[in-house]
């Protein structure tokens, strides 16, 4: 696809401009709670109109309305100027409406083209489909999107870009004129976000509404010729022109200003080390890496997806085995063979995925963050019952300490917004009190306001003498957050960052280290 300069905001705006698609004072209520307390949305077709919002603030439950997953208690939904009634998902594809969610939709073994065919009619030959005649249909629009994986290639072992390129690919074939993406550059690397961020301004300078729904305020000024904002279950603002910077987003998202995050200058250097690693290898994703750990610290693992972070705390955690070097806690030899022998030893572990790996959505908050505590809540070892009292007092203490925002400690952690999903994986572990705390990827899906309150968090936890390892594969939480941090490429530590020389650019730069340079020494 032929590069092009990003789509200036001012484009498409003007209040005379036709609207696709318009929802006017929409109200949605769960158990007596509610998501929404009237929101409008308008958006024209061919534009970029941004969704931003704090984690609750009702973004994900307007995308089920207009999906016709859910039904609105009030308010008018237009397409063209007409007001409709979206029942059924099936509805809001006849509309022109496609859903690209978090949580991709694929069905593992089956090809690339049948997933990009799927829920749509398809040419037969003889009684039978004839799938050569789609692919010569397909091929073009797949080209478009810079698909290059095989069409009747199996798609397991794809990676999330390519999943990502599928969906859109799914979207065109449907002839649709209106596409929503949700977090859609969340787990990609730099240069698949880069890719993916050109194809939206593609899509639009041929006439496809996106409305892009995004934590990432980089990818919301570039992109988004309008954006609107929820706070609260209402839409509080919408934004263009000169109206639409970083400061009035985040001034609309949080109702105010942000405080910045209070770190203090103090050198740990002199702390004791509690954990250390050397050459620790497990190809090819992690070679040779080495590295110590001091109580009270936060220390950052950078680099792009791909280089080996996760990888290398899974060792950490006992998760994986090593193929070859040591490991040593309070000094003394560290060998897990399981994430169990890790606990014991005193480590706790909030992963990438917390959906899929940190939580049972279906169980209730209380549930969850005593997963890794039940010795707290049991009467005795002589009867192992769980105590009714004593899971009330201390999840109780946790939701309030932590500020979780839920209706109750029994409502399911899965209704949850990202950010207090995420302050639940959390509490866990400090209901355990480990004095090593590893994070991976902590405010990933988290609005600013829960990502200030997460950050507060680990500083108040290394305060206390806890040893934290904090995975980011975004450069600009990094350099406020930690105290030091190590940058990986292609499975090795090839920058170790402190003081002045630790900055945004400067971990950015390291990320790109070329494999030849990454068995140099620490810089």
């Amino acid at each position: 696809m032929p590069e092009a300069a990003p789509l200036p905001a001012k484009r498409l705006s003007g209040s005379d401009a036709p609207s696709l698609v318009a929802a006017s004072d929409v109200a949605k209520s769960y158990g007596g709670v509610q998501a929404l307390k009237g929101v409008s949305l308008t958006i024209r077709p061919g534009e970029v109109h941004g969704l931003v919002g704090a984690n609750g603030a009702g973004k994900s439950t307007l995308i089920r309305i207009l999906a016709g997953l859910t039904q609105p208690d009030r308010g008018r939904i237009e397409v063209d100027g007409q007001a409709v009634s979206i029942a059924t998902p099936q509805r809001a594809a006849d509309l022109g409406m496609t859903f690209i969610h978090q949580e991709l939709a694929f069905v593992p073994g089956m090809t690339v083209l049948q997933n990009i065919m799927l829920g749509l009619p398809k040419r037969q030959r003889f009684g039978l489909v004839d799938w050569h005649a789609i692919a010569s249909e397909v091929e073009p629009v797949a080209r478009r999107v810079g698909l290059t994986a095989p069409l009747f290639s199996n798609v397991k072992g794809l990676s999330v870009a390519e999943k990502w390129l599928i969906n859109i690919c799914r979207a065109l074939v449907r002839r649709a004129r209106l596409i929503v993406m949700d977090e859609p550059t969340a787990s990609l690397s730099a240069t698949e976000a880069e890719t993916l961020l050109r194809i939206v301004e593609d899509l639009s300078r041929s006439g496809v509404a996106v409305l892009y729904v995004s934590h990432r305020l980089d990818e919301i000024l570039r992109l988004c010729h309008r954006v609107t904002a929820f706070r609260d279950g209402r839409s509080v603002a919408t934004l263009e022109d000169a109206g639409l910077t970083r400061s009035s987003l985040v001034e609309a998202i949080v109702g105010g200003a942000v405080d910045h995050l209070d770190k203090p200058v103090g050198d740990v250097g002199g702390n004791e080390v509690v954990l250390t690693v050397s050459k620790l290898t497990r190809l090819p994703r992690v070679r040779d890496v080495g590295f110590d750990l001091r109580r009270g610290e936060v220390l950052g693992i950078g680099g792009l997806v791909g280089a080996g972070r996760t990888e290398l705390v899974r060792l950490v955690y006992g998760a994986d085995r090593p193929d070859g070097g040591t490991m040593r806690l309070d000094g003394r030899p560290y060998a897990p063979r399981r994430p169990a022998d890790a606990v014991r030893a005193g480590f706790g572990l909030v992963p990438e995925e917390r959906r899929s790996e940190g939580l049972v959505l279906t169980k209730s908050v209380a549930f969850n963050l005593h997963l890794s505590s039940l010795s707290r809540i049991v009467s005795g070892p002589l009867l192992p019952l769980v105590s009714s009292r004593r899971q009330r007092e201390l999840s109780n203490g946790m939701i309030r300490d932590l500020s979780i925002k839920t209706p109750d400690r029994n409502a399911p952690v899965g209704r949850l917004s990202g950010g207090n999903q995420q302050k639940v994986v959390i509490g866990r572990w400090l209901l355990r009190a480990p004095r090593i705390l590893i994070l991976d990827e902590p405010t990933r899906g988290v609005d600013i306001g829960a990502r200030g309150e997460i950050h507060r968090l680990i500083r108040d936890l290394a305060r206390q003498g806890m040893a934290v390892l904090v995975v980011s594969s975004e450069p600009d939480e990094l350099p406020d957050l930690c105290d030091r941090v190590l940058v990986m490429a292609e499975g090795r530590i090839v920058r170790e960052l402190t003081g002045s020389a630790l900055s945004r650019n400067s971990i950015i730069e390291a990320s790109y280290a070329e494999g030849r340079k990454a068995g140099d020494p620490l810089s």
